[in-house]
């Protein structure tokens, strides 16, 4: 006897399926659509008044050498939060999975910061590296080095770095760590009878077993650094010192909500949805290849 489902009617299974349709209509299809209409249109600032001008605010968009600017600036902070936070969370998760006395104490308090809101992530943080009262900044100074990420430009990319990763390593941890319990202990035991040392194990065994987790991670964290981050630069610096922090979905909201360039903005963030996209095709087509299931 089979154990398939089957549906008299189509009724029911449409019933079933409505939930998720409309939520995928209401919060990501309808607002995906606006925005590309919104891109065409050119607004004053009050919306008294609406003219369609096609594709020019893309046009004016590319010709505007801030948004070059920020469009570099995000691909280096983008890609250095997602390496960092992945480097870090398995180094952790190797470790948590080694620990025996107070495994799930020091497992808990890995886990903990995922629970901290962007902003309140950034304002810590902030606290932490505030030149004139912050911990971290006095013990910099204290190394010989001229802290102040309101003036310098490096040391604000720096400070929002740390913060959008130590934001992340949680949810990293987390998946790296089932990944390495699902391991065969009996694979590892093997590889160290036949001689190979903890580091010939990690490299030949463990870590090509994790790709499949690594490769998800890395998508994963690559969107993050493109969208989630805004609470943590919008606490931190604003997108300053000089933009220097002005990624383009923090470009997205200057643009359209401070600057009331509403056509632009729309365009910005269309452009940015492609990008996203084209970068996770590029990811399946290319990393994926180098995955072992």
């Amino acid at each position: 006897m089979s154990n398939k489902p089957t549906f008299n009617h189509c009724a029911f299974p449409i019933l079933l399926l409505t939930p998720q349709l409309l939520i995928t209509f209401v919060f990501f299809l309808w607002p995906a659509a606006q925005a590309i209409w919104q891109s065409t249109l050119l607004e004053d600032p009050f919306g008294l008044s609406t003219e369609f001008v096609g594709v020019e605010n893309f046009i004016e968009l590319l010709g505007d050498s801030s948004y070059y600017g920020s469009f570099f600036t995000t691909l280096f902070f983008s890609f250095a939060v997602a390496g960092t936070a992945l480097i870090s969370a398995l180094i952790l998760a190797v470790m948590a999975d080694r620990v025996i006395k107070g495994a799930t104490g020091y497992k808990t308090l890995l886990v903990w910061p995922y629970a901290v809101a962007p902003a309140v992530a950034g304002v810590l943080w902030l606290f932490m590296f505030n030149p004139t009262v912050g911990v971290l900044a006095h013990a910099l100074k204290a190394l010989g080095l001229d802290w102040n990420p309101f003036t310098h430009s490096g040391d604000a990319m720096t400070m929002v770095i740390i913060a959008a990763t130590w934001k992340q390593i949680s949810y990293n941890f987390l998946f790296f760590l089932a990944g390495l319990q699902s391991i065969p202990r009996s694979l590892i035991e093997a590889a160290a009878i036949d001689g190979a040392g903890p580091g010939k194990r990690f490299f030949t065994i463990i870590f090509p077993l994790l790709s499949p987790t690594s490769f998800f991670l890395l998508v994963v964290n690559l969107v993050y650094a493109f969208f989630e981050t805004f609470g943590v630069i919008h606490a931190m610096t604003q997108g300053g010192p000089g933009q220097s922090t002005t990624t383009l979905v923090y470009k997205v909201y200057a643009d359209g909500f401070v600057g009331l360039n509403l056509g632009s903005s729309a365009a910005q963030s269309v452009v940015l949805m492609l990008l996203v996209g084209a970068l996770t095709v590029i990811q399946f087509k290319y990393v994926e290849k180098k995955v072992a299931y």
